[in-house]
């Protein structure tokens, strides 16, 4: 249900990295408590420590409680489920700090599918910490996909300026070119369409594809995963009626900044989609995982050990995401109503008995797939 004050839940990540810092910074201004209720996962005796490192804060209202259902309005609630026993160690990775961001995360999916928060921020783990202590998966992504049984998923990168997918993400330069398939394409494909018109409101999205060869394999001289792969796949996403155009490629599709003449841009490996993203939006920048029955989002920076404790962190990427979730959210429940009155419309028509009404039928002929004028040749 819309309503104007959305609970948003906030996991602390990394107690020893930048979370808390982020997380206090973007909480500060008591005018934000107007717009949605926090309810951050972690430790109250944590969120004092940092609190006290950063300088000129205003008085903020927090609430310490056990539960996410014990939230109040117009406060900083803090569900403790971390124990008081906890040692915070700015800068270091630890196995105790990866074990309390298991907790956290853990603790936080659950009052997430107990419908206790609306929604879910998760502040950046420490991967390599975490695989010491066997949390068995490679980031939030894959953990999440798992714990809400989701078929497939998306890191969708996204901001007020871009928004890039991946087909790959966590995996080695060397496992890319095997791990990219035709199913692969065509499914990130399809989560990217749905996402764009059912989260950000694009009707009819344009998405752009990346090759994965200098010079998008230069006819097969410099490798053949465009014409195997690639291609087909571009084709086969044209014949469901998805508007995917290319492969092109990166350097000049980023240089001459043609990723703005489309609502999207499929990278197929981590660092293809990343590197342009954070050197255009790092700043408010936010990793959405699209797929998901629910909505999820976070910072596009980690956990900053070299920051952390100093004073010295940005919230706005924190912001960016707690307000995109919000946003997301809306825009779901906006479309799933205007699809729910779409369906009880056709219905109605559909009866055999339908009096004098005659409800407006047009034909419609699918326009010819085409590249939407955009010239990304290169010499």
């Amino acid at each position: 249900m819309i309503n104007n004050k959305l609970t948003v839940g906030i996991t602390q990540g990394d107690e020893n990295g930048i979370g808390y810092e982020v997380i206090i910074k973007a909480l500060a201004d008591a005018r934000i408590l107007d717009s949605f209720t926090p309810v951050v996962y972690g430790s109250s005796k944590i969120f004092g420590f940092y609190r006290k490192l950063i300088h000129n804060l205003d008085p903020m209202d927090v609430y310490s409680i056990n539960s996410a259902k014990d939230a109040k309005f117009h406060k900083i609630n803090i569900v403790n489920c971390i124990p008081d026993t906890v040692v915070v160690e700015p800068g270091q990775a630890s196995e105790d700090a990866a074990k309390d961001a298991i907790t956290s995360l853990e603790t936080a999916v659950k009052d997430l599918k107990d419908g206790l928060v609306d929604v879910l921020v998760t502040a950046p783990i420490n991967k390599q910490s975490m695989d010491k202590v066997g949390f068995g998966f490679t980031g939030h992504t894959e953990f999440l996909q798992k714990a809400f049984g989701a078929k497939d998923v998306l890191m969708f990168m996204v901001s007020d300026r871009m928004r890039i997918a991946l087909v790959t993400q966590h995996i080695p330069i060397r496992d890319v070119p095997a791990a990219i398939t035709k199913e692969k394409i065509l499914s990130k494909l399809r989560l990217m369409k749905s996402s764009l018109q059912r989260d950000f409101c694009v009707d009819d999205p344009k998405i752009a594809v990346l090759g994965l060869n200098p010079h998008c394999g230069d006819g097969g001289l410099l490798g053949k995963e465009e014409q195997e792969v690639i291609i087909p796949a571009v084709k086969a996403a044209q014949e469901e009626g998805i508007n995917a155009f290319g492969p092109y490629s990166p350097d000049g599709f980023f240089g001459l900044g043609n990723y703005s003449r489309f609502d999207a841009t499929l990278a197929m490996y981590h660092d293809q989609g990343l590197a342009p993203f954070k050197t255009i939006s790092f700043a408010d920048g936010v990793n959405f995982t699209a797929g998901l029955p629910v909505v999820r989002t976070s910072p596009d920076h980690g956990t900053a050990f070299e920051k952390a404790g100093r004073d010295e962190s940005d919230p706005h990427s924190m912001i960016s995401s707690i307000f995109a979730a919000i946003d997301i959210y809306r825009n779901r429940v906006a479309y799933d109503r205007i699809q729910a009155g779409k369906m009880v419309e056709r219905e109605l028509d559909d009866r055999p008995e339908r009096g004098s009404y005659r409800g407006p039928h047009q034909s419609y002929q699918a326009e010819e797939m085409s590249d939407p004028d955009v010239d990304l040749k290169e010499e």
